[in-house]
């Protein structure tokens, strides 16, 4: 019994080292808003904004477009000021959403 205690904890402890998780995250509820990328010449102006999300559900089934050039191909950017990202996550997998948000002109 002991020897499949250890065994099944070096499984799970193996199965999880040095992955990545990105923001920090509740079990419960979680949101966060963080920068992304920006213009380092800083010459375009952040005259139109939009926001694309990825969903997923149960972690069974995902859908939506979160990628930057997508985002701003659909919202007629086309020069990008900034990126910034937000994630929403509802018990851990029961629901979560990462958003893209893009401005430019």
């Amino acid at each position: 019994m002991k020897k499949t205690v250890i065994l099944l904890f070096l499984t799970i402890f193996l199965g999880f080292y040095s992955c990545a998780t990105g923001p920090t995250h509740g079990l419960i509820f979680t949101y966060n808003d963080f920068p992304g990328e920006f213009n380092p010449n800083n010459d375009v102006k952040a005259i139109k904004s939009a926001e694309g999300c990825q969903h997923a559900i149960l972690g069974l089934f995902t859908f939506g477009d979160a990628g930057a050039g997508q985002v701003a191909r659909d919202n007629k950017i086309e020069r990008i000021a900034t990126i910034d990202h937000s994630t929403i996550s509802v018990w851990t997998l029961a629901y979560r959403s990462y958003c893209t948000k893009v401005t430019g002109e």
